[in-house]
This record gives C-alpha cells, structure tokens and sequence, in this order.
C-alpha cells in the first residue's frame, strides 16, 4: 500500500513541476538558513576527540593572593612553573603532560624563505598519544629526549610543506633561534574543531606548527607568548624569578583512566597544596580542580552565547517558509476534488487519502532537503573564506554526518508542517457532491 500511495504522489508532483519548484524552493531556503546556524554551532559544542574526553583531565589550582581572588572567582586557567615539576612527579595518571606556547625565530634554507617568528608548543612527549595527535612521517620523540632537552622537533604539515617542499623530512635539521634541531616527526592533518587543549587565547585557532620538548624551556630560557598571570613580583630578578615565581602560564593535563584514579589524584592535589600551605602558599581556601574536556569548553564559555539564539531564530524562519507554502498546498490539493471524490466512491478510505496526499509533502519536503544541503555547502564554504581572514582558517566549519541528519530531519518537520493540514481537508470532502458533477 505504501508503494502504491508513494507512486500515485510521484506522479501527481510531475504533473506540477512548476509548483512543486515553487514549494521545494521555499523549504530548501529554510533548510539552508537553519542547516548553517545549526552547523556554527555543532562546530563549537560538538566533543573535539571522542575517543579520549572522558579520561583527560585539565588541572587547576587556586595559588593566588590571599587579599583577592582570581578574577571571576575561579583558580588560575594555569599553574606555576614550580607547581607543575612537583606535579608531574605524581606516579597516578598513565600520562601527563606540562605545556606552552612560544614565539621563536626558525631560520629556513634561504632558498626556500627568509626567517620568521613561528609559534612553538612545549610539551612532553606524553602531549601526542595523550591528544591523539596524528603522524603522517616518524613519530613523537620519547621520555629521555623529555629528561635531556634532546635538539629534536616535529612539524606539522603545513610547516614541513614551507620547509622542505612535503618531503618525508625525518633526521633533516632545522635552525631554531641559534640552534639546530633534529625533525623526529610530521604531523598528518591535525585540524581539531575547537583547540581544546589550550583555550586560554582563541578556541579556534590552528595548532601550532612545531612542537619541542619542554626542558627546552630552561636550557633556552624561553617565555610564553600565550596568556600569563601572577599576584605578585618574582622574588629575584631574571629568568630564575620567573620559575620561582606566582605567575601561572602553564597549562598542566592528565590522563586518568578510571574514578578511582580521579579520586586519588585530587587527594594528591590535596596534599600537595596543604604541604605548601605550611611553607606560606596557597592561602586562599582549597580550590583544586580536574576538569575533563567538555566541562572544561563550557566553563571556559568556548561555544558563542549568541549560537544558541542564531539556531533558534533560524528555525522560526524555516517554520515560517512551511506555514506560508500552506495556502499553495491546499489550494493545489482542492483543485483535485473532483479525482479525489471518484476514489473515494471506489472504496479509498479517508487515511489512504490522508497518507497519500502527506506523502506527497514529505516526497517534497525531501527535494527541498537536498537542495537546501547543498546550498549550505556554500555558504559554509562562504563563511569558511570569510573567516580565514578573520581567524586564519578556513575550515573550521564543516558538514558531517549529524548535520547532514539535521538537514534531513528539518526537511521531513518542514514538510509535515506545511502538508498536515492541506492533507487532511482534502481527506474531509464529501465524494456525493463531486459524483453528481461528473
């Protein structure tokens, strides 16, 4: 029966394709506005590595100044240099990784390029399985490279391309600041949505595109170029003061695989900050936090307030478009009274009457989906062009399997919608009155 009533509404669209044009075209407009706000958004909120979210965690502690909180009344986004060494002492999580950014000078074949200033992540060798970070030539170096500031580095993609051409460049050197630095590893593609393993500056900015081992820090005497606070002055002068010093500018991850390892590791926080009490620290009261992943995005409000609002404006548009394609429905099924009083003569009851004429929406409401996913394809590539000027990149944006899936399921409401009621007046007519007439 569902065969026959889908054949009967598929003829009965070839025999308007100007209306049907007209209805598909203003569904397939809403389904594009609301199939764009709707991918903003699932860009920001959506879980940047599934795999691995719910066994990493972000580390805080509260180690400012007795007098006044953190702004906003939360610990430091980061820690201290002294806190992190003590830290990852810790045997608990399976990995654990210390981390920045700086701004070096990388000094390129001068046939390929003049010097520039890059940005250079520090981390530990723990940093790229933890992250799930993938590797297109070699591979992360390992822990005694991590202990002896071994002159080793891994590019990304794009930074390989710039410096030698794309080519499988494992054991080649690359200047650094004054410098030479042995390449381990190149990185595939690796364009995570949402930079969640630092969102202390822009959420959507490109990883960085060299990556260094973190002792480096100390035998180069490096800075962060990323955010950094502090209470109060270093107790000395020089880069000595900074390492002794209150200022927070490194970002401290873990990977706890279980509860019971959480709830160890935040006793260990614990103690730790109790013990440094007694040396005169963290004297506000305990504010040690292990944050996952997501809980992390929306303390650190990643996703725009006004996505949210931009999703339901845009879907009040597409009801909209529905509601208003009413009127060309209903008038184009009261026009086949005539036909749809000899069927019912026959023997079709009301509801084969119903479906058939809601199947026909929804057949329209599906050309209407298509259409409208692939106009949003275009207009994400717009908004990707647009925002390369604005952020650098132009793939932030991009249709998945969930979106396509919202696009489809948008369509099918959209047709429901502006079919329901059209369907079920023309159900209602009397087929006396058309008999006599024919």
């Amino acid at each position: 029966m569902l065969a026959y009533q889908l054949r009967i509404a598929w003829k009965s669209l070839r025999r308007s394709p100007a209306h049907t044009l007209i209805v598909g075209g203003g569904i397939a407009l809403g389904v594009a506005v609301s199939t764009l706000f709707a991918t903003v958004r699932h860009s920001f909120a959506k879980d940047p590595i599934p795999d691995k979210s719910a066994v990493l965690y972000n580390v805080r502690m509260d180690t400012w100044g007795p007098v006044d909180p953190y702004p906003g009344g939360k610990p430091p986004p980061q820690v201290t240099y002294q806190d992190m060494v003590a830290l990852m002492r810790s045997d608990i999580p399976a990995r654990q990784t210390g981390t920045f950014k700086a701004s070096l000078y990388v000094f390129p074949d001068p046939r390929v390029g003049r010097p520039r200033r890059e940005l250079v992540r520090l981390c530990f060798s723990d940093f790229f399985p933890m992250f799930e970070v993938p590797f297109r030539f070699g591979g992360p170096w390992d822990r005694a490279a991590d202990r002896t500031a071994e002159r080793v580095v891994v590019l990304s993609d794009e930074m390989n391309e710039r410096l030698f051409g794309g080519e499988d460049s494992v054991g080649r050197s690359v200047r650094i600041e004054d410098r030479e630095f042995r390449v381990v590893g190149v990185l595939d593609r690796w364009r995570p949505g949402v930079k969640f393993y630092d969102l202390t500056q822009n959420p959507v900015d490109v990883p960085e595109p060299i990556y260094m081992p973190f002792a480096h820090m100390v035998a180069m005497q490096l800075e962060s170029s990323g955010n950094s606070d502090g209470w109060r002055s270093p107790p000395m002068a020089g880069f000595a003061g900074l390492l002794a010093s209150e200022q927070t500018w490194i970002l401290l991850w873990v990977e706890l695989s279980s509860a019971d390892q959480v709830g160890r590791y935040r006793a260990f926080l614990d103690a730790y900050a109790l013990e440094q009490r007694k040396a005169g620290r963290f004297q506000r009261k305990l504010d040690n936090r292990v944050t996952p992943v997501r809980d992390l995005m929306v303390e650190a409000d990643v996703m725009p307030k006004e996505a949210d609002a931009m999703v339901a404006v845009s879907l009040l548009f597409l009801l909209i478009c529905a509601l208003n394609l009413i009127g060309l429905l209903l008038g184009k099924f009261l026009a086949r009274a005539a036909e749809i009083g000899v069927r019912r003569a026959m023997g079709a009851r009301r509801l084969d009457v119903f479906m058939q004429h809601l199947l026909e929406c929804e057949l329209i409401g599906l050309a209407g989906g298509a259409i409208g996913l692939a106009l949003s394809f275009g207009a994400i590539a717009v908004v990707n062009l647009w925002a390369k000027s604005i952020i650098s990149r132009g793939d932030f944006l991009a249709m998945d399997w969930a979106m396509a899936g919202f696009a489809a399921g948008a369509a099918m409401v959209a047709g429901l919608v502006a079919g329901l009621y059209p369907a079920w007046r023309v159900c209602r007519i009397a087929p006396a009155v058309h008999l006599k007439a024919q």
